[in-house]
């Protein structure tokens, strides 16, 4: 993680525990479309792939509560989301749809 922030143990603990299940899904997700698409990955795959979901879900961690922060909330809401999709037009109207939907509800 190149973020400098200083984690407890407990916080330790717990981002051990997120790394396990992102591995546990990558692996499973790996192993459905390996199938689907009759073709194989290795373990070194599934394991590069693992940290890179995991370091981006840190970033993405960091970067909301900078957000809420400048904000002066002490509250990730979705304007924060948003504002990590900014230059991502794609993922930008999938997030305003979700949050449309999730409005309507």
């Amino acid at each position: 993680m190149s973020e400098t922030k200083q984690f407890t143990e407990d916080d330790k603990l717990l981002l051990d525990r997120l790394k396990s299940t992102i591995w546990y899904t990558v692996q499973k997700i790996t192993a459905e479309e390996c199938k689907q698409l009759g073709v194989t990955a290795s373990p070194e795959y599934a394991a590069a792939l693992t940290e890179l979901v995991f370091n981006q879900i840190v970033t993405l961690g960091f970067d909301l509560e900078s957000f809420a922060r400048h904000a002066k909330r002490k509250t990730i809401t979705t304007e924060d989301m948003k504002m990590v999709c900014r230059r991502n037009t794609g993922l930008q109207e999938v997030i305003d749809d979700y949050i449309k939907k999730l409005l309507e509800e």
